[in-house]
């Protein structure tokens, strides 16, 4: 841990107020970033990425962090070397996501390093980690199959995957592709993949097992399957970040394990 800023209240709500928060993060006691997502979703997404893993000493990537939500939480979790990357959300004017993540990173006093990069442009010069989170970033990509390349590189252990899927009617690897503005009138909202797809494009890479689990905010019972997780092992990695996943995961290379995703 490191010292804490030296703001009063006062004027830490006043650097809040000047940036546009996606995470709400609890600075202080009560006093919460007003994020687009709220501490209840974020502690239960938090539950559901982080839950299956024993971080303690461990070290962990996160790709496209943001405000740092997830890194923040692996640090709490006992991870030992953690780095924070981005650039897209870091650098925009209006989110001024670096400015945010500083300012909770100093606030919180946690030892995360960080380093400003596309992930586009990461490769193994950067070295591996242990947890490789992938979170909300494929489908944003013109070229997810080469950033996915990317991130084995860097991963030692366990990569971590989350995003949009579409195409779940199909039992064939498939993904559908959103042009301008098609998906959520966002133009940065690329693919929708679905898990057959994940599965095969993951063995490719070489990764021996792929677990699979519903977003926790996007279930089929809700009417929504649209955004799902991965978590994609590779040989030889060790129990505790292979053993730990509970009835909410199903190994995708299981049988019969697709069968519920089609209507």
């Amino acid at each position: 841990m490191t010292a804490r800023t030296d703001l009063s209240d006062q004027e830490l709500l006043a650097r809040i107020g000047r940036i546009t928060w996606f995470h709400s993060l609890e600075l202080r006691p009560g006093l919460v970033t007003p994020g687009a997502k709220s501490l209840a979703v974020l502690r239960r997404e938090e539950e559901a990425l982080l839950g299956p893993f024993d971080l303690t000493g461990r070290s962990v990537l996160d790709i496209g962090a943001w405000n740092g939500a997830f890194t923040f939480a692996a640090k709490r979790r006992g991870a030992g070397r953690v780095l924070a990357t981005d650039e897209f959300a870091w650098t925009h004017p209006v989110y001024r996501g670096r400015e945010a993540f500083d300012l909770a990173r100093a606030e919180l006093g946690l030892e995360v390093e960080t380093l400003q990069i596309d992930p586009t442009r990461m490769d193994e010069s950067l070295g591996q980690f242990d947890l490789v989170l992938f979170l909300g970033v494929f489908y944003h990509l013109f070229d997810p199959i080469d950033v996915l390349q990317r991130m084995r590189a860097v991963t030692r252990q366990v990569l971590l995957v989350e995003t949009h899927q579409d195409a779940l009617e199909r039992a064939e690897p498939a993904m559908v592709f959103y042009p301008g503005r098609t998906l959520a009138n966002d133009d940065t909202n690329w693919w929708g993949p679905n898990p057959p797809l994940m599965l095969h494009l993951l063995r490719q890479l070489g990764f021996a097992r792929i677990y699979y689990r519903d977003h926790p905010h996007y279930l089929p019972a809700e009417g929504s399957r649209t955004r799902g997780i991965f978590a994609a092992i590779l040989p030889g990695a060790e129990p505790a970040m292979s053993a730990n996943f509970g009835m909410e995961w199903r190994d995708l290379g299981a049988e019969g394990a697709m069968r519920d995703f089609r209507p």
